[in-house]
């Protein structure tokens, strides 16, 4: 068997300094005589940083759970979100098993991406109007 082992430390999430990798190989039929190597790789901050980072996002997720008035909202629109997400996936295996369906529907999709770069993607004054009307919904929106 091969033994082989290295220093954790070295891959801690931050900035970059240098320390020592140490790798120690051995097979089975060579038990007695064991060759170690010391390699320098860049390797991350100190794990102080990486704590630091984990309680500020901890303490901001729970700030934000304290700021929601209405909680069982949350969890009936998660609900909902996870139950149109079963649904979603049983019906396009539904469509997948059908003969001949996924490549027609490809069809459509590639169709209606041409016919999108063509009408509004191709000329100058085209991505103008898209433009003008993506801000008309914009406004409707945030109205």
């Amino acid at each position: 068997m091969a033994g082989f082992s290295l220093n954790l430390e070295s891959f801690l999430p931050g900035s970059v300094r240098w320390t020592p990798l140490s790798v120690r190989a051995t097979t089975s039929t060579e038990q007695a005589s064991t060759s170690t190597a010391t390699t320098s790789i860049p390797s991350s901050s100190t794990t102080e940083e990486t704590t630091v980072q984990a309680e500020d996002l901890v303490a901001d997720l729970k700030a934000k759970w304290d700021a929601i008035e209405n909680k069982t909202n949350v969890f009936i629109y998660g609900g909902g979100a996870l139950a149109a997400l079963w649904f979603s996936t049983t019906i396009l295996g539904a469509v997948n098993s059908v003969p001949l369906l996924p490549k027609l529907l490809e069809l459509v999709g590639l169709g209606y991406s041409f016919w999108f770069v063509y009408r509004y993607l191709l000329f100058k004054e085209n991505r103008k109007e898209l433009t003008k009307e993506i801000e008309q919904l914009k406004a409707k929106l945030t109205e």
